[in-house]
């Protein structure tokens, strides 16, 4: 599964660097390499609305913050990071969570691709004011998924310039969008998760989706964007006994930061809202949220490179 994201990001990849950007609007950064050092939160949840309050819960992991830095060369696919997860910082009330979380945004020109690899184990709910806590270390949760989108107004907005900071929006300007995903997520327990009389959802699911983005320029150094995109899937729980159903998903996306000709700040929330499940029948609406929330300082570096070299 892995191999096939990787050979996918690869195969796109001429489409996602190789555009040209209106220079009045967009302003790309004179250092090719930079370098990042950053704290983030990753998660997957488990939203469950039943149409009563008492039974309706928000399933979520345990997870730690993690601190990490990372390494990229603009305009190249080459974007490294390496984390650690701070697990002594975790409230042990909560229970424990195993989570493999590997996710990847990748801002291009034209189209941004997003890819996603979760598994999680180990969730708890809790009240409004984070009390009454109650544990589900059986509950396990897989979410593989890949989104694309297109960016019409490529010349003039720049979601590098929100999430990467590899270059400056020098005025405000903002774009429609459009795109598609495919997802497969699975929800199993021993017995505190319950579904239809099983213990277990399993959701296969492709489709369509757009949406609008756009990037304030407020100053010449801060800057502030939003993006929300809306989607139809079309899914089936049984690949081998195909019932279609249609479901609706829901990406927003955020960003604010200060930039500076060396080196920036930057503050960015991605959540991507999949529904797995919804109302009917069974009154029971089901949906994974993958989110992440990330602060990164990012320091600009000057690199000769040996191959541009004259030779004497």
């Amino acid at each position: 599964m892995k191999l096939l994201f990787y050979t996918v990001l690869l195969c796109l990849f001429p489409l996602i660097c190789f555009a040209q950007a209106d220079s009045v609007y967009v302003q790309p950064y004179k250092n090719k390499l930079s370098v990042k050092a950053y704290t983030a939160f990753n998660g997957l949840s488990l939203d469950r609305e039943t149409g009563n309050k008492a039974t309706s819960k928000t399933y979520m992991p345990n997870s730690p913050m993690v601190l990490g830095v990372g390494v990229s060369i603009n305009n190249t696919i080459i974007n490294l990071s390496l984390g650690q997860a701070l697990h002594f910082l975790t409230d042990d009330k909560k229970g424990n969570t195993k989570a493999f979380d590997f996710q990847v945004h990748n801002y291009g020109r034209k189209f941004i691709i997003d890819l996603f690899l979760q598994q999680y184990k180990g969730f708890y709910t809790a009240n409004d004011n984070d009390k009454n806590i109650q544990l589900y270390p059986d509950l396990d949760i897989t979410q593989y998924g890949a989104n694309m989108q297109y960016v019409f107004n490529n010349k003039k907005f720049s979601y590098k310039a929100a999430f990467n900071q590899t270059e400056r929006q020098l005025k405000s300007a903002g774009s429609w969008l459009i795109g598609g995903g495919v997802y497969y997520t699975n929800v199993a327990s021993d017995s505190s998760f319950v579904y239809r009389g099983r213990n277990s959802l399993r959701s296969y699911q492709i489709g369509a989706n757009g949406g609008y983005a756009y990037l304030w320029a407020i100053s010449n150094r801060w800057f502030a964007t939003g993006s929300s995109t809306i989607g139809i899937n079309a899914g089936t729980e049984r690949l081998n006994n195909i019932r279609l159903k249609i479901y609706p998903t829901i990406f927003p996306r955020f960003a604010f930061g200060y930039n500076k000709e060396r080196w920036s700040l930057g503050l960015t929330y991605v959540n991507n809202i999949i529904f797995s499940s919804v109302s009917g029948d069974s009154n029971n609406t089901i949906g994974t949220m993958a989110s992440s929330l990330q602060f990164t300082y990012t320091l600009r570096l000057d690199v000769i490179l040996f191959f541009n070299r004259k030779r004497s």
